[in-house]
């Protein structure tokens, strides 16, 4: 019996990949990726080698990760969410870089996400940017710049507009507290992390 679930159409070409994890029709996990247990990897996701995924990460449809980009346990990235690897692109075949060498570090530049956060739908991560963890990227946002743990940020630039918790709820600022409407509880953030308040 496999330890990981692959559709007959996926392109499973590492063995690095942990038990309970599900990859659907036509991801493509190159050799060297390494995709931890009980992830979840949608249709036409693409894993490239170097890329490192925890326990329990959704890779939702369309998501490309990439080389040097580290996602950490519980990650969510939603559909057709994109991580880059560098900041100066160029085609490796333009003259004027066939001429030299284009060593790898030239170039690649490793992104962080922190455990649990969450990339909306068709959102952007630049290279070189670490989300913080529990931290939620809104739908169609282009993250230029780190993001704090707990933090929400929408946009292009994405802009911090608030606190979530744990769960995900977006919180309500009340002096200096911060209220999730929907159980009632409240907390404060000491060095980024939420204190329930008692």
């Amino acid at each position: 019996m496999s330890r990981f679930t692959a559709h007959p159409t996926a392109l499973v070409e590492t063995d690095r990949v942990g038990e309970g994890t599900r990859i659907w029709a036509f991801a493509h996990v190159m050799p060297g990726a390494v995709v931890g247990p009980d992830c979840n990897i949608g249709d036409h996701a693409f894993i490239e080698s170097g890329a490192v995924l925890g326990r329990g990460v959704t890779i939702k449809n369309g998501v490309m990760v990439w080389k040097g980009v580290h996602l950490a346990d519980y990650v969510f990235a939603g559909p057709g969410a994109v991580f880059t690897n560098d900041l100066r692109p160029r085609s490796a075949r333009l003259p004027a870089l066939r001429a030299q060498e284009y060593a790898e570090a030239d170039w690649l530049v490793e992104t962080w996400v922190e455990e649990g956060a969450s990339i909306g739908a068709n959102a952007t991560i630049l290279a070189g940017v670490r989300v913080g963890a529990y931290a939620m990227i809104g739908a169609g946002s282009v993250v230029t710049k780190d993001v704090a743990p707990f933090t929400l940020v929408v946009g292009s630039p994405a802009r911090p507009r608030g606190r979530v918790n744990a769960e995900g709820r977006v919180l309500r600022a009340q002096g200096d507290r911060w209220l999730d409407p929907a159980s009632g509880k409240s907390y404060r953030f000491v060095s980024d992390r939420p204190e329930e308040c008692t």
